[in-house]
């Protein structure tokens, strides 16, 4: 007779804390990858039966554990049985929140005559998975009820819990009989732990692997003893990354210098942190001799300078060196000192009597003078003539010049004043007191 055609009754479905484990480590290496945004995953446990009663008919009930991982705040999981002579059960669902949550799910059959067949469980969503066979025998005799369990079931099932660089592969094994089980954890393809436990009921195991890089592919946990049988395969992403910050450093370019000497010159660099804040120790290698360490806060990125004085022409080189880090690149910066290109001003101040007649009537002064310049620059200078300010802008050649000034100023007592502000500071100053003559 079919198990199909033999079923009674209905299922049910509880939410199970999950036992004490077992636990192990290894290193697994593999094929690394990147990170990816996380998906809720769902894992499937092989069924195992349960039997109540003597004589037929044998109520027998069939037990999975549903694992699933969400990653948003509800997640309705559909599932349904799937029967060895074919059939399938209705479609069930159920809700679970955000995290990982295990959920025992059942079905309960009731059998009138000898059958054997199998059960297994079909998760249709979040994600599809199904489980292994489950497999049961019943078997009834001529009076008065038969047997029930011919022999034991054991089964497996496993799923994975992902952390930064590593990953616990989580295995459940059930007994339906107490017994010694031998199992051991395979991850793509290489066997990388063995261990036997005491089951009766269920038994939680855990291996953790810790690759040391990014790493990726499956799991499963086989019984090896006292019978052959295994989940079927997990698989897994573990994202290994460097939470200390990264610190680099650069030296900015300086430009050459050419003109008078002593000159204050400063090279900058900065120092930057990928992430975080703190000190950070660092030195300045100076035309090829290294300096003491200092130490600089930085928060994100943070400009550091190492200024010197020029006193003769030549070529100076910087670096920095991180404590325990690197050392930038060389920076180099030339100054050729030159002679001060120098200002001299020279003024004189007559009496000017041609306004004393006529509608000025009152005497005036004529200022001349001269600007000289010995090189090349731009010479700046100014005035004030009649209470009207005057600025004078004039490019100097390579062999200097001399610049003439006159002015009449219409004014019987004052003063006059020639202010240079470049190629160097220098001013001059004349003044008068002069009266018209008599007749």
């Amino acid at each position: 007779m079919g198990a199909g055609a033999a079923m009674l009754a209905t299922m049910a479905t509880g939410l199970l804390a999950t036992p004490a484990a077992a636990a192990s480590g290894s290193t697994q290496a593999g094929k690394s990858t990147s990170s990816a945004a996380p998906k809720a995953s769902v894992f499937a446990g092989t069924p195992k039966a349960s039997y109540k009663g003597d004589d037929c008919p044998v109520r027998v009930t069939f037990s999975s554990n549903i694992k699933v991982k969400a990653v948003k705040g509800k997640t309705t999981v559909a599932y349904r049985w799937l029967h060895g002579d074919g059939s399938k059960s209705k479609v069930k669902t159920f809700t679970v929140g955000k995290g990982v949550k295990n959920v025992t799910v059942k079905e309960t059959t009731t059998f009138k005559s000898d059958v054997k067949g199998w059960q297994a469980l079909q998760v249709l969503a979040p994600r599809k998975a199904t489980s292994k066979k489950g497999y049961f025998k019943v078997s009834c005799g001529d009076h008065n009820g038969g047997k029930e369990e011919i022999r034991p079931v054991i089964g497996a099932d496993a799923w994975v819990d992902e952390g930064n660089c590593q990953a616990a592969l989580i295995g459940r094994i059930t007994a339906s009989v107490p017994a010694l089980v031998r199992y051991r954890w395979v991850v793509n393809g290489h066997v990388v732990d063995y261990g036997a436990v005491k089951v009766s009921g269920s038994r939680k195991v855990v291996h953790v692997i810790r690759p040391g890089k990014d790493l990726r592919g499956w799991a499963a946990l086989q019984i090896v003893d006292p019978v052959s049988t295994g989940s079927g395969r997990v698989g897994f992403k573990i994202w290994c990354k460097d939470w200390s910050p990264k610190v680099t450093a650069s030296v900015h370019s300086l430009a050459d210098y050419e003109g008078s000497c002593p000159v204050d010159r400063a090279f900058t660099g900065t120092i930057s942190a990928s992430h975080g804040r703190g000190h950070v120790k660092y030195r300045w290698i100076r035309n090829g001799v290294a300096g003491a360490w200092e130490s600089v806060y930085v928060h994100g990125s943070t400009t550091v300078r190492d200024p010197w004085r020029a006193t003769d022409s030549g070529t100076a080189s910087r670096a920095i060196e991180l404590y325990h880090g690197s050392t930038t690149g060389t920076v180099t910066s030339k100054v050729t000192c030159k002679a001060p290109v120098t200002a001299s001003v020279d003024l004189s101040v007559a009496q000017d009597t041609s306004t004393c007649g006529g509608v000025v009537g009152k005497a005036s002064a004529r200022v001349t003078g001269t600007i000289t310049v010995s090189g090349a620059s731009e010479l700046v200078y100014s005035y004030t003539s009649g209470g009207v300010p005057t600025k004078v802008t004039k490019t100097v050649g390579a062999g200097g010049g001399t610049f003439s000034l006159n002015e009449l100023v219409v004014e019987a007592k004052g003063a006059f004043t020639v202010s240079v502000s470049s190629p160097q500071s220098v001013s001059k100053t004349v003044s008068w007191d002069y009266s018209c003559p008599t007749a």
